[in-house]
């Protein structure tokens, strides 16, 4: 079992930075693979990046590639986005995952644990 808690969320202008982090609690953690997802209001939730359990692999989706940075520190049990350049179609809220037995790992039913999400609003 693993209990998820994401914090760093808050307001922005458009091309400023946040960092989230996502602090794991319980068992293994460095055993997971780890996902950030976003979902904006009354659209579906959406992949955003992934990282191995290792942190040697990390993958991003089109949309944010160049300007979000994934990474992890298994000695803290935490893994972190950094988000530059942020745009107004960033605003969502934004949950991390983790997964033992991920595949391609941008699907969200690939994901066995989840946080409660942290608002992030990217103002224009």
């Amino acid at each position: 079992q693993v209990q998820l808690a994401e914090s760093g969320g808050g307001l922005v202008q458009a091309g400023g930075s946040l960092r989230l982090s996502c602090a794991a609690s319980g068992r293994s953690f460095s055993s997971y693979t780890m996902g950030w997802f976003r979902q904006a209001p009354g659209k579906e939730r959406e992949f955003v990046s992934h990282i191995s359990w290792d942190g040697f692999y990390t993958n991003y989706a089109g949309s944010v590639k160049g300007r979000f940075f994934i990474s992890r520190d298994n000695a803290k049990n935490t893994v972190y986005l950094q988000m530059n350049s942020l745009k107004p179609e960033d605003t969502a809220v934004y949950y991390c995952a983790a997964g033992m037995r991920v595949s391609s790992a941008v699907t969200a039913a690939e994901y066995d644990y989840w946080g409660q999400g942290t608002q992030v609003t990217v103002s224009s």
